[in-house]
């Protein structure tokens, strides 16, 4: 069981999860009350840290031996696969398995347009600023004007105006999808 100041979510290994996990986070933060500067440091931090998960190849066994790179000589037929993993990884190493039995290999890959900045995001109402479009009601709307109100439960609402038709309201911590444009 988690601690109240804690947190655990599961995401799949793809590149919708940035943005997932990103609106999970500022709707954590934003009910816990946390600031605007803390909350845009968290999100840049958890999406480099999501991103990078994204980019980590291991493998495990239980075998008691560990890998080293080694040059094979030229009558040799194997003995080069930590050569390519050498060449071809930005980082890679071994790390002994929880339990003390076996190890992992891992190799981080370097690979900028596997999780490319995405035109479209899932962020927390609270993080909403005008300026932005919103996704809603099947149109993108652009929003003019945000206010929050708080209520005697502690809880916040966030009311977005915008440019066409009635105010959005919505609980604080509501992922919704927004662009910086309204175009496409």
């Amino acid at each position: 069981m988690a601690a109240p100041n804690e947190v655990t979510f599961r995401l799949p290994r793809c590149p919708r999860s940035v943005p997932r996990a990103r609106a999970a986070l500022l709707a954590v933060l934003g009910d816990w009350g946390v600031d605007q500067e803390v909350l845009g440091n968290a999100e840049l931090v958890l999406s480099e840290l999501v991103t990078n998960a994204l980019l980590r190849l291991e493998v495990s066994d239980a075998g008691a031996g560990t890998p080293e790179l080694r040059e094979p000589g030229d009558e040799e037929t194997g003995g080069r696969g930590l050569l390519l993993v050498e060449a071809l990884a930005l980082r890679w190493g071994v790390e002994k398995r929880a339990g003390g039995v076996g190890k992992t290999v891992f190799a981080e890959l370097k690979a900028p347009d596997i999780v490319a900045e995405p035109v479209e995001t899932e962020l927390a109402a609270v993080m909403v600023h005008p300026g932005q479009y919103v996704r809603v009601w099947g149109a993108w709307r652009a929003v003019l004007d945000v206010h929050t109100e708080q209520h005697e439960s502690h809880e916040s609402t966030v009311v977005l105006t915008l440019d066409e038709g009635p105010a959005l309201r919505v609980h604080a911590t509501e992922p919704l999808t927004v662009r910086r444009r309204g175009d496409g």
